[in-house]
């Protein structure tokens, strides 16, 4: 395999090729690494760089410099399959490097890698010759050298001979849903800190499934993002969700605004009765309680669950049996609060909705599981009808949800569609681009 990286600086590139396996696939003879400066295709005092088109600041890497070291670069080792660096490029992950290296090897014996500088390149240049553009993150770097270098990393541990087991390739890391396991070494203590007695037990099973319990903590608390994005089996999905602290759901029918800068009270509706039920079952929070101090109302309810969770329902849509039969009744906030401690033994968190910023320093994303879950408590959403909950009331949650957005002015959803959305959010399963493709 023949490797060229295009570049202003290729002294960068020459311990990188010299160390570690790349340096020894190299005098192997199995890689055949060479650092191109695009500089050596201009002439002399040509300048490499041209300011940008148009107002705005920053330099480019002019169109005809780079095509003329990319042509001459060919015409010496062949025809190449070539990757350019830039932060709109394509997302590297585990899943687009496995896809790449199956593309790439015995298909194409050159790989060219092509680093911009300053402001970049000229997009031309990129439609012309980049068979593929790839980001390393949502941030920028001075350069695409050390995107490149990344790349090669991740890409030729797949390459048959560079890493000796294929085992650990296989399990590494972002290669499944599951993030690896805690790994320990000699000595058996280490600053008070002890090599568990599991790993120390020769038991292979209880080793196995230590290492599994471990890898799925890890990714429940740290990695849910990529988990949920990761298609992961029904095992899996078990394991993770044994980490994962119990959900609860309230809709409140109290301390709400209504019309006139009032606070009070909401009538109680079936649909929203039946259809948070529906999401927060298919979800799988624990509870779904309605929340009404009315007298009137709390018949209304009470007749609808008999109805479904004891009476004629069970047998009339035993699906929506299953989903009512999680919800219960309560008559003020501190009720909800007391039967969820009666069950977990802790204080819920409480994370609250509205469809109106509140103080930063309480507000959280869609993305901060993490965050709410390091608590090690139970977490309940408290969701408002009438025109959302208090600002009374939203002050004594722990955390508010940013609100929901479209990319409207218009934000008047039903609270049962809130619900769906914040539950799919929070704790659905997203795939993301994991199904076969092309590169």
């Amino acid at each position: 395999m023949k490797i060229s990286a295009l570049t202003l600086f290729p002294s960068l590139y020459e311990p990188f090729f010299k160390t570690s396996l790349v340096g020894k696939a190299v005098a192997r003879g199995e890689l055949d690494c060479v650092a191109v400066s695009m500089l050596d295709a201009c002439a002399p005092k040509e300048r490499i760089d041209a300011p940008s088109c148009g107002h705005g600041a920053g330099m480019l890497l002019r169109p005809e410099a780079v095509e003329r070291a990319i042509e001459q670069t060919q015409a010496t080792r062949g025809k190449a399959f070539k990757i350019f660096f830039s932060p709109h490029g394509k997302k590297l992950d585990q899943v687009r490097v496995r896809e790449l290296a199956a593309h790439i090897y015995g298909k194409h014996d050159h790989l060219m890698l092509v680093a911009a500088r300053y402001e970049g390149m000229d997009a031309r240049v990129e439609e012309e010759y980049a068979d593929l553009i790839l980001s390393v993150g949502d941030f920028v770097l001075m350069g695409g050298d050390l995107p490149a270098m990344v790349l090669l990393e991740a890409l030729l541990r797949y390459m048959p001979g560079i890493v000796g087991s294929e085992e650990s390739v296989q399990a590494d890391s972002f290669s499944g849903a599951l993030v690896d396991y805690p790994e320990y070494t000699h000595p058996i203590v280490w600053h008070d800190k002890e090599v568990p007695a599991v790993i120390r037990s020769g038991d292979h099973k209880a080793i196995a499934q230590w290492r599994t319990d471990k890898a799925a903590e890890r990714t429940a608390l740290q990695h849910f993002g990529w988990f949920r994005s990761a298609h992961p089996t029904e095992k899996e999905v078990c394991a993770v969700t044994a980490h994962i602290p119990h959900h609860y759901v309230a809709l409140m029918h109290d301390h709400i605004e209504l019309p006139g800068d009032r606070i009070g009270t909401t009538s109680v509706t079936s649909l929203d009765i039946h259809d948070i039920a529906r999401s927060a079952c298919t979800y799988g929070l624990e509870k779904y309680f309605i929340m009404t101090p009315l007298y009137d109302q709390q018949r209304i309810v009470k007749t609808l669950l008999d109805f479904w969770q004891t009476g004629h329902g069970v047998s009339y849509n035993n699906q929506r049996h299953v989903a009512v039969s999680m919800v219960e009744l309560a008559d003020s906030f501190e009720v909800v609060i007391s039967r969820i401690e009666e069950r977990e033994s802790k204080r819920p968190l409480i994370v609250g909705t509205s469809a109106r910023l509140v103080e930063q320093s309480r507000m959280i994303t869609f993305r901060d599981q993490a965050k709410v879950w390091a608590h090690n408590r139970p977490v309940l959403f408290v969701l408002g009808t009438g025109r959302g909950l208090s600002e009374e009331f939203l002050s004594t949650c722990d955390y508010v949800l940013v609100p929901l957005e479209g990319m409207t002015h218009f934000n008047h959803l039903s609270v049962r569609s809130a619900a769906a959305i914040i539950f799919d959010r929070w704790l659905g399963l997203q795939p993301n681009g994991l199904q076969p493709r092309n590169v």
